[in-house]
């Protein structure tokens, strides 16, 4: 029986690296590019068919960003699909990211240097703003919609005598220092990617403790220092030509250092190989490369109160409650959203 992929933000950097991996290892996949711009989505798809000639490649259109295209998408998915076996939940933002120079420059020749590189702590700040559902950005890309769309395939990952995977793409950045249980979006901080990663890495936890007993199994990686758009978009492209051939050195004595996204997609691949059963629902599973070149996975235990994570699905679930009560009242001629409404009512 063929497996089910779907994977978010599929059309660049680690998402389309996981894709082509996949389709690697295994050619009778039906695998789902769910992105939020279509041409870049078909670009994709086209250069997975060039080297793949023959896959089973979908596009769904997505804006994790959005509960209403979060809900039109998932709508997508159960009429297409009787099932799920793999949601990978890549896609994700790091809007006007700013480096502290002073910061950088003093780190670069330090001891601290490559644990600066790998988790950029004290160094980025992001200015984050509110989306069309009222919702801090970066929060609602990174894990609120991400949250809906779990909740809204249920039905496809939660079946009897099947087995279904939940794997979030976080970061090294994921920090306990810039999350607070009383202020999930970020509102009052300058670090919402880092708090949405964490975020992420609790909402993994709270998922495991839920709903392994229902066949739902979560995992978490991080990639490792991977060069994409999103690590592009943090300084100007002539500097980080100026320092690429350090980057490499230090990889040497590193091996946080992934660099490219092939590399980065090692532990979400890895992943796709093993039995549920026999991970760790409290580990991160990073990507690492050794100086030689050489790609491999390592476990390592996350920072996380199971209760504090239980407590912060259950503010998501009412969060979801009052965005979707306020998009019953602004679609009011759409069956599915009253339907919904008449249900947490």
């Amino acid at each position: 029986m063929e497996k089910v992929v779907i994977v978010t933000g599929a059309n660049s950097g680690i998402g389309l690296a996981l894709c082509e991996r996949l389709l690697t290892e295994d050619t009778q996949l039906r695998l789902c590019l769910a992105c939020r711009n279509m041409q870049r989505a078909e670009a994709a798809r086209s250069a997975l068919l060039t080297s793949h000639t023959g896959a089973h490649v979908d596009l769904l259109q997505l804006d994790v960003g959005s509960v209403e295209s979060v809900l039109d998408a998932a709508e997508v998915v159960k009429s297409r699909y009787n099932r799920i076996d793999f949601l990978y939940l890549n896609a994700g933002i790091m809007p006007n990211p700013q480096v502290d120079i002073r910061a950088f420059f003093k780190g670069l020749f330090s001891r601290n240097v490559i644990n600066m590189f790998a988790t950029a702590e004290g160094l980025l700040t992001q200015q984050d703003r509110l989306n069309s559902d009222g919702l801090q950005e970066v929060f609602a890309t990174n894990l609120f919609g991400h949250f809906v769309l779990i909740r809204e395939l249920e039905p496809l990952l939660c079946q009897t005598a099947h087995t279904s995977r939940v794997v979030w793409t976080s970061s090294s950045n994921a920090r306990r220092s810039a999350f607070s249980i009383d202020d999930i979006q970020h509102r009052k901080g300058t670090e919402p990617y880092s708090s949405s990663k964490y975020a992420s890495d609790m909402l993994s936890v709270a998922l495991n403790r839920r709903m392994n007993g229902q066949g739902l199994f979560s995992s978490v990686v991080c990639p490792g220092l991977v060069m994409t758009n999103l690590t592009y978009g943090i300084l100007p492209s002539s500097f980080w030509t100026l320092i690429m051939p350090i980057m490499w050195l230090i990889r040497i004595f590193t091996n946080t250092f992934t660099l490219t996204p092939y590399n980065g997609a090692e532990a979400l691949h890895w992943l796709f190989l093993q039995k549920p059963e026999s991970l760790d629902p409290r580990a991160k599973y990073h990507s690492l490369t050794s100086g030689l070149g050489t790609n491999y996975t390592e476990p390592r235990k996350m920072d996380i109160d199971g209760e504090t994570a239980d407590v912060l699905f259950s503010k998501l679930l009412e969060l979801e409650k009052v965005v979707r009560r306020k998009l019953c009242e602004r679609n009011a001629d759409n069956e599915a959203h009253q339907r919904y409404l008449s249900e947490i009512e």
